[in-house]
């Protein structure tokens, strides 16, 4: 039901589905029994919580009252890439961490988009459009920090201003799953890697490519 339901989600556009429930589904694969609707209570419940529908109010509520944050320990544990984790856990990378903020500010009416920086996922206001957010720390910034920030993490590659352009929520449930399939075929987790493939076949412009490595790896087990 989950990967039909994911499908049905993907199916409607790049734009047009829920984020919060789609990353819950994800999530809902690596724990069969997860309760999606009970994942979406838990952000319905942080949202309320928040004093103000103000983005630097969001910001503290998150990363001061509520603790979430970056995690600098294990970057590659897998459930800092599932949704359910990060909310128990409060610790994340940064697409996931964007993924809270996002749907914690569209209940309350901070609207934020997606930016897709090579290595490092940033939000950006949709009020001020020159103040973007580092969802790993939860700190404010500027174009030029985004810039220093890509500089230093990528080691000085090419810039350009692409890079702080919104992208659609597809884009970042696709990025999600590239961080889980990265992460199961780092630690050869078969499993993992079978209903994360499974998931990303179903999303409408995926590669020949990548449908034709997901039937290579179910072929020995039909």
């Amino acid at each position: 039901m989950g990967v039909e339901r994911f499908a049905e989600l993907m199916a409607a556009g790049p734009d047009a589905f829920p984020l919060d429930e789609a990353c819950l589904l994800i999530a809902a694969e690596a724990n069969p029994s997860l309760d999606v609707e009970e994942g979406l209570r838990r952000l319905d419940e942080i949202a309320h919580a928040c004093a103000a529908p103000l983005l630097e109010t969001l910001l503290e509520h998150l990363y001061v009252d509520l603790g979430f944050a970056g995690n600098l320990i294990d970057y590659y544990d897998p459930r800092n890439s599932l949704l359910d984790h990060v909310l128990d856990r409060r610790l994340g990378i940064p697409i996931t961490l964007a993924v809270v903020a996002l749907e914690t500010g569209r209940r309350i009416g901070v609207p934020m988009s997606g930016i897709g920086m090579p290595g490092h996922f940033l939000l950006r206001d949709k009020v001020d459009p020159n103040v973007f957010v580092d969802p790993f720390s939860g700190r404010l910034l500027g174009k030029s920090d985004c810039l220093r920030l890509h500089q230093r993490l990528t080691g000085g590659t090419p810039w350009t201003d692409d890079f702080l352009l919104p992208v659609p929520k597809q884009i970042i449930v696709i990025r999600v799953l590239s961080n889980l399939k990265e992460v199961a075929k780092r630690t050869s987790d078969l499993r993992m890697l079978q209903w994360v493939m499974r998931l990303r076949a179903t999303i409408p412009g995926i590669g020949e490519a990548e449908r034709a490595e997901f039937a290579s790896m179910m072929s020995p087990l039909n």
